[in-house]
């Protein structure tokens, strides 16, 4: 498998696995915005065209996040000596995989901090997105997503230290589109089938399985390390 194939199947899987945690933390705002969504006179009450209009501002921040990601990348790699930088962008990418695994599971707030860490962007945010409601428009849904796109998550940051990792701006918004791409299926589920897909997701095996998969993920990661680029770096 190629390393790119691997960085997106990553990114995928960490999108998807993720979901246990996007209707817990997204849900509220999820309602907020299909509650707010009040056509302009005349027009039919479809909700879909809006809720995929603030989801596609959500993945869009996303992406421009994933551009500022890959651009970081590319500069510690063109910085230091390249076996080093990518030993440290895959330990960093590895630890942050076992950490979310953690934090999903259940077994520790360690991502906890890094959240409240983008708390302070984020309460400058918030306010715009009231004065965007109701959402008349698609514009305006748009809007709403990519203000949406900040708020403070600690499994978007995981996905963001991949994009770090990808160490190329227009890779790192490709690993951040099919991320969002994971999430959105959770993100469209409204009302009862939500409610439904919270239980499911709360349930404790549940989120211990994908925790446990993200777990692995991270000591693969950093089992790839110690063969594939700290023994070079040592025997140079």
């Amino acid at each position: 498998m190629s390393a790119d194939t691997s960085l997106l199947l990553t990114a995928l899987l960490i999108g998807l696995l993720g979901s246990t945690h996007c209707i817990g933390m997204c849900g509220g705002i999820v309602s907020a915005l299909t509650l707010g969504i009040k056509p302009a006179a005349g027009q039919p009450l479809n909700k879909l065209p809006y809720m995929l209009a603030y989801n596609a501002g959500r993945i869009s921040s996303y992406m421009f996040a994933g551009v500022i990601a890959g651009a970081l990348g590319k500069t510690l790699l063109d910085s230091v000596n390249e076996s080093l930088a990518i030993g440290l962008t895959r330990w960093v990418t590895g630890l942050f995989l076992i950490a979310l695994g953690l934090y999903l599971g259940g077994f520790t707030a360690a991502l906890a901090p890094v959240e409240n860490a983008g708390k302070h962007l984020w309460k400058h945010l918030q306010p715009l997105t009231r004065r965007l409601l109701p959402l008349s428009s698609l514009s305006r849904a748009y809007a709403s997503g990519l203000l949406w796109g900040w708020l403070p998550c600690g499994l978007v940051y995981s996905a963001l230290v991949w994009a770090v990792g990808s160490a190329d701006p227009l890779r790192g918004a490709l690993l951040m589109l099919v991320f969002g791409l994971a999430t959105l299926p959770a993100m469209l589920l409204t009302g009862a089938a939500a409610l439904r897909f919270g239980h499911f997701t709360r349930h404790r095996a549940v989120r211990r399985i994908a925790a446990a998969v993200l777990i692995l993920l991270g000591l693969l990661q950093l089992a790839g390390i110690s063969a594939g680029t700290l023994i070079p770096v040592a025997a140079a």
